[in-house]
């Protein structure tokens, strides 16, 4: 074997000594530098872990709870090929379901059971068995890491013992004998399951829009923050809620008035506290005798629809017609006040014709299917009522005072940015804003142009500026209000379209005046010398290396492929909310990256968590092998492989300088 210190010299030791000084504090001595060295280096054998990807979760919680809880059927897979052989579908399907939903699980087992006993006996060794599978790619320390501390040495125990040794059968044996004779069976299956779950995915990426659509996002965003092993990449619904919480105005009036879309006031109303009350009142008092009927609730399926009564969701559309009315306005006066950022023709409030019920657009005359405008002055249509600026001035101080909305905006912080870079997969949500010529394009930021990872990393570091205590008054107004271009603006990487036709759509029957043209990343990004250019732009190097992206849904029912430019951009955006999958045909994508390579897991639309506990049902997923790597991947070849490759060569340079007496061992006493 090639010594540790061939490659080093004295010049480097000393260059690198005060680095040296300080690892020394840590390993002070030649043994507790090689032990050092030798765990780094059995760890840089081990298996890599496997990595999950996730798009668009859109506040579909259920779903996304038992994406985390079967790994997008990476558990089934393991159960299958440890058990394929001795048990039948049905009994694998009730020991993933058991797995998935341990404690409701535990209650219908418990009460349909005559043989307790050896239900649990059975149960417990097939447990430590799928357990053993899932952790075999890390080492103790990570594991041990994972273990409910109450159970943690019997746990380890089982794991690292074999029952099938003879001389350890009577031992293993008479540890689950004990855990079921002294009560504590329950528990143990329940920490079994919850350890399985844990390691059977080692890093969660999520490409953003986390919020919207569906009921759940709160409880989406507490499940992240007790997770930890997360990163995500902010999509446009993400950075709409972080703008109203940071006090854009015209963010605010989105958040609502999409929610109020697809009738979701649960994360609003019971997830943050948001106080809905003074817009209900005003709507009435407003619109009252106004059918709203654009502005009805789009409500996905009949359970739903008998969730709401005619009075419930009549008042749900005057409310929406209301703030969306309120948008407009504060819309307008916010593209006034930022000419750069080229919207001040999405005024269009000011080119409605009242007495003739029409708007001018483009140089054409639309009648309106809607003209009952009761707020809108005519000399001054963009400016608000009295009621209407008191009414914002209630909803602002309801989202600022919300701790839970503030905490989760702090771990959006806290684990995300516009872009990441993972062992050669380079993440963002949407659009990196391109020329027709497929070069970058330049975007003008604070004054500023940027362009490509430059871009991207400035539009992180604005948003931040809007929460930050040690940036200007005038710093944080922009930041604040940049929120709102990087909703709508036409060369904001979260929406890069030629407008939002949210007047259009609302207005104007004419259909052709809704389309929202994609920006040029959307139309070139099925080349794969495009994508080579992004990728060498963002210094992405290895001989498999991606795009993944989320944000547009893939019609999959209509053909469409979520693998493009010849395998270079992953689109994993397959639909999770309920009001997409009329139009996908299907309920998501997710993408798995473990050491042998990438799968694409094709999900149908899931039913219950009630359901999959009772009867075992799972979300029906199809797998597709998109890469697969010529050898296993190891922790070496992965980007956490460099850094306990570069911690490696620091102990090695802290042994020669051990050696030579540059720096001076310490032996410390017990």
């Amino acid at each position: 074997m090639t010594p540790i210190s061939k490659n080093i010299t004295e010049t480097h030791v000393e260059n690198d000594r005060r680095v040296l000084e300080l690892l020394a504090q840590s390993f002070p001595n030649i043994s507790a530098a090689s032990t050092e060295i030798i765990n780094l280096e059995a760890i840089l054998n081990l298996p890599k872990g496997t990595e999950h990807f996730v798009a668009d979760i859109h506040g579909e919680h259920e779903a996304f709870r038992h994406i985390l809880r079967n790994a997008s059927g990476n558990i089934k897979r393991k159960v299958t090929e440890l058990f394929g052989t001795s048990m039948r579908e049905q009994e694998i399907r009730e020991l993933c379901s058991l797995i998935y939903y341990p404690e409701q699980k535990l209650q219908i087992i418990r009460a349909s059971e005559n043989q307790l006993a050896d239900f649990y006996n059975i149960t417990l060794h097939r447990l430590i068995k799928v357990c053993q599978s899932v952790s075999s790619k890390y080492t103790r320390s990570k594991v041990r890491k994972s273990l409910p501390r109450e159970f943690a040495y019997i746990i380890e125990e089982l794991m690292h013992e074999s029952p099938s040794d003879d001389d350890k059968q009577a031992y293993f044996s008479r540890i689950i004998e004990t855990i079921i004779s002294t009560g504590q069976a329950d528990e143990f299956i329940i920490a079994l399951c919850n350890v399985i779950q844990r390691l059977s995915i080692d890093q969660l990426h999520i490409l953003g829009d986390i919020f919207d659509r569906g009921p759940g996002a709160h409880i989406i965003m507490d499940i992240l923050c007790d997770y930890g092993r997360f990163d995500i990449q902010w999509g446009n619904h993400d950075a709409l809620w972080m703008g109203a919480a940071a006090g854009n105005e015209c963010c605010m009036a989105n958040v609502l008035r999409l929610s109020l879309r697809y009738a979701n006031m649960a994360t609003l109303e019971d997830g943050y506290g948001i106080n809905m009350v003074p817009l209900a009142t005003f709507a009435m008092e407003t619109y009252g005798d106004d059918p709203c009927t654009r502005f009805m609730p789009h409500i996905a399926g009949d359970d739903e629809e008998n969730a709401f009564t005619e009075k419930s969701r009549l008042l749900i559309g005057r409310m929406h017609k209301a703030i969306a009315i309120i948008q407009l306005k504060l819309e307008a006066q916010m593209a006034r006040e930022h000419p750069e950022w080229g919207l001040t023709d999405r005024d269009l409030l000011s080119r409605i014709d009242k007495e003739k019920g029409t708007v001018t657009l483009d140089g054409k005359e639309y009648p309106l299917n809607d003209t009952n405008f009761p707020t809108l002055d005519p000399a001054d249509p963009t400016a608000m009522t009295d009621e209407e600026k008191e009414l914002v001035d209630k909803l602002r101080h309801s989202f600022s005072v919300s701790d839970k909305l503030m905490k989760h905006i702090d771990c959006l912080f806290s684990n995300g940015c516009m872009y990441g870079i993972y062992n050669s997969n380079l993440l963002f949500h949407a659009s990196l804003p391109l020329n027709e010529d497929g070069t970058m394009k330049e975007v003008e930021v604070c004054g500023k142009k940027y362009k490509g990872r430059g871009l991207l990393h400035k539009i992180g570091m604005t948003m931040r500026e809007a929460f930050n205590d040690d940036s200007s008054e005038e710093e944080r107004k922009y930041a604040r209000d940049f929120f709102w271009y990087l909703w709508c603006g036409p060369d904001s990487p979260l929406f890069d379209k030629s407008k939002m036709a949210t007047f259009e759509r609302y207005f104007i029957d004419d259909p052709a005046t809704h389309v929202e043209e994609k920006g040029w990343y959307f139309k070139l990004r099925n080349k794969e010398e495009v994508c080579d250019m992004i990728l060498d732009a963002f210094g992405v190097e290895g001989e498999h290396r991606h795009i993944i992206n989320g944000h547009v849904p893939v019609r999959a029912a209509k053909g469409e492929s979520p693998i493009r430019a010849n395998g270079k951009l992953m689109v994993i955006d397959g639909g999770f909310a309920k009001a997409y999958h009329n139009t996908t045909g299907i309920a998501g994508y997710t993408l798995v990256f473990h050491s042998s390579g990438f799968q694409l897991v094709q999900h149908e639309p899931f039913t219950s968590a009630e359901e999959a506990v009772r009867n075992g049902s799972d979300i029906v997923s199809t797998t597709q092998i998109v890469e697969l790597s010529r050898h296993r991947m190891r922790v070496r070849d992965t980007d956490k492989g460099k850094e306990l490759q570069a911690q490696i060569d620091e102990l090695s340079e802290l042994l020669y300088a051990f050696r030579h007496g540059i720096v001076k061992e310490r032996h410390y006493k017990n």
